[in-house]
């Protein structure tokens, strides 16, 4: 579990990570160079659960290797699947990480939710629904591998 107090933003308790897999942990189908790094080292911290279209048909290979759950969603209302999926968890236990506007219900409904900006770029729904918003993967999930760094983006 990933703990944390932000002043004027809560106490954090994460204990499942939830994350789009194409423009957000892929691009072009394949992971970004040091996701997998990262996702396998933040594993021993939490959950890993990674929501896709798997518009490349790539995730479960690209992602055999890395501890986590990997669940291809249907091609119509994935906003939707991916926010009910969060409270499924119990979304005040959980950080979501996306890019596309198909993110937008989780990281509206996550008790922490980070947007990456990376080459796919970013809809502005997925802005708009987010906490913090990063340039790159990476960033994102070195915030939840060094969580004190939420502190200073997050506090009051």
């Amino acid at each position: 579990m990933i703990a944390l107090d932000v002043p004027g933003f809560g106490t954090l308790h994460i204990a499942h990570v939830v994350c789009d897999f194409n423009g957000t942990l892929a691009c072009d189908g394949r992971l970004i160079r040091g996701a997998a790094m990262r996702l396998k080292a933040l594993a021993r911290h939490a959950k890993i659960h990674v929501l896709t279209a798997d518009t490349f048909g790539t995730a479960r290979v690209a992602l055999a290797r890395i501890p986590c759950d990997v669940h291809i969603l249907g091609p119509r209302h994935q906003s939707a699947a991916k926010r009910a999926f969060v409270q499924s968890l119990g979304a005040k236990n959980v950080a979501a990480i996306g890019n596309g506007r198909n993110d937008r219900g989780m990281l509206a409904v996550a008790a922490l939710s980070i947007a990456v900006c990376g080459p796919e770029g970013i809809a502005r729904e997925a802005v708009e629904s987010a906490d913090i918003l990063v340039p790159t993967i990476g960033h994102g999930l070195d915030l939840l591998r060094r969580p004190r760094r939420l502190t200073a983006t997050l506090r009051d």
